[in-house]
């Protein structure tokens, strides 16, 4: 009886580290890479122009709250499908704010920034 008491509690702790340990997206060393890279990045500022001309699956910058972020490796992941290139290469702050998203994307928006939308 100790026995099995013992087995389920381990079961049960196991069960629980699984559940709250943050999961890690499929391209997780990507992220780590460009987030490394950020920090040389922070000071790069890029005009609406420049950001335009990726609009692309294969090269997709999007601006939310006039901060630019390359969120091509992340096109193909992304849950809800291709609404990600709606703005592609544009604004994309008021999609991104919408009641669609989980609150860990502000977090991960971060692995994705690489500089600020010129004023």
């Amino acid at each position: 009886m100790v026995l099995l008491v013992g087995l389920t509690l381990l079961l049960g702790l196991f069960l629980a580290v699984l559940l709250f340990n943050p999961r890690h997206r499929k391209s997780g060393h990507k992220a780590k890479a460009q987030a490394s890279l950020n920090v040389d990045k922070a000071s790069k500022s890029y005009s609406k122009t420049e950001v335009s001309l990726h609009n692309k699956r294969t090269d997709c910058w999007i601006i939310i709250k006039n901060k630019v972020y390359d969120v091509t490796s992340y096109v193909e992941e992304h849950p809800g499908g291709d609404s990600i290139l709606a703005h592609a290469g544009d604004d994309s702050t008021e999609g991104f704010f919408g009641p669609q998203h989980a609150t860990r994307v502000f977090d991960m928006i971060e692995d994705f920034y690489i500089g600020d939308l010129e004023q």
